[in-house]
């Protein structure tokens, strides 16, 4: 061995640059992957847009509620590029949400929940869960007409918890209102949460670098073909992400506000509800879940168990089939369900009135009988199939 490679193995095995090395550029990639899988790298450059768009507008943003509208205002006009960093931030988050969806329907379809997978799986929706929050918090910030009415209405869902709802309410308004402390509490929280969330998804990518990624095929361990991440994946990375790009530069340039809610442009105000309160588009479904229920407590828990469902489908699997590509029946199951999210999407941002409240509670109902009937029940009807296949083939 040459002095030049004596020299390249021992830097290799120096601390930061072989994390670098064994996660980013020897990291034995399944041979099969497809563009579906660039949606978790694309996460993690959304991820790192919102922490340094959202460092520079917290060193002009004022978490006050008589300047917090007018300093977004002072971003957008006397900033230099503020403009671009805060549409950056606020088209970001509808970014970061649409590759952090598109990534988890991707680990549905091919089954990525499966064993030995499942503590990536309950990993990553702990961190949808965070970002939720993270987003909520965020919402709230601009201090807009839909900001202020949108934190008095989803932080009030919490006062149907017995016992210490109410307590638990005004404890994160700091007061009887949402009111000033309740903006400085959230201020915090916001520029907090989202280096938790950094830390989440660290050791998401550890923990799924140990057990290894899945692949199209559903196949683990030996039974697949590996190569080095760089520089065959990285090449097919560097094109999801100039893709990603290019679609996030026509929300950037052209159409920024078509993300938003217009009423957010006025000034929040206690004294005047808005005809129509909504959340950002990528709570809808949840919001219209939260509402397809009459009961308030059982709204809240429904939308809670809309989540928590997703975690525990490593448990309620009983498939011993892991990719989509071999399950034709789930294949149809899948994009019913993936059909019927949008629709509770769109009923979310419709007013709570028939035929809306009729098709909200059918499609809250399609949604939790797919996780938790029909993933099972899929599972050992294909078992007696393939037994039967195979006894007939026997015979």
């Amino acid at each position: 061995m040459c002095i030049r490679d004596r020299y390249t193995m021992k830097l290799l095995k120096r601390p930061i640059i072989n994390v670098v090395n064994n996660h980013l550029i020897d990291y034995p990639t399944p041979i099969n992957f497809n563009y579906w899988y660039n949606f978790g790298l694309l996460s993690a450059v959304c991820l790192g847009i919102q922490i340094l768009t959202g460092i520079f507008l917290a060193m002009h943003y004022t978490p006050h509620i008589d300047y917090a509208w007018l300093s977004v205002e002072h971003i957008m006009r006397d900033v230099n590029y503020g403009w671009l960093i805060r549409y950056m931030h606020a088209n970001g988050a509808s970014m970061f949400f649409i590759v952090v969806y598109v990534h988890l329907l991707r680990g549905l379809y091919y089954g990525s929940y499966k064993s030995p997978r499942g503590l990536v799986w309950g990993l990553g929706v702990a961190i949808l869960i965070l970002m939720m929050a993270t987003g909520f918090i965020g919402y709230v910030l601009p201090w807009g007409q839909m900001s202020f009415w949108a934190a008095t209405v989803i932080t009030n869902l919490f006062s149907a918890i017995p016992g210490f709802g109410v307590p638990l309410v005004e404890f994160l308004w700091g007061g009887f209102a949402v009111d000033n402390a309740t903006l400085n509490r959230f201020f915090s929280l916001h520029y907090l949460l989202p280096f938790v969330l950094l830390g989440l998804v660290m050791l998401h990518i550890a923990v799924l670098h140990q057990e290894g990624s899945s692949n199209p095929l559903g196949l683990h361990g030996k039974d697949i073909d590996k190569i080095d991440f760089y520089p065959y994946f990285y090449v097919k990375d560097l094109f999801g992400f100039m893709c990603f790009i290019v679609f996030f530069s026509y929300f950037l340039f052209f159409d920024p506000n078509l993300l938003g809610h217009p009423d957010n442009y006025i000034a929040a105000n206690p004294m005047v509800t808005p005809a129509h309160i909504v959340p950002e588009w990528y709570f809808l479904p949840y919001y219209a879940i939260l509402r397809s229920i009459p009961d308030k407590l059982g709204g809240v828990i429904a939308m809670g168990l809309s989540l928590v469902t997703l975690a525990v489908l490593p448990l309620v699997n009983t498939s011993n089939i892991r990719s989509s590509f071999f399950r034709p029946l789930h294949r149809y199951c899948f994009w019913i369900w993936v059909g019927n999210a949008i629709v509770l999407g769109w009923i979310g941002g419709n007013p709570v009135e028939d035929p809306y409240i009729l098709i909200g509670q059918v499609a809250t109902v399609v949604y939790f009988a797919y996780l938790l009937v029909v993933i099972p029940a899929l599972g050992l009807l294909e078992r007696v199939l393939i037994e039967n296949k195979l006894n007939r083939l026997n015979v």
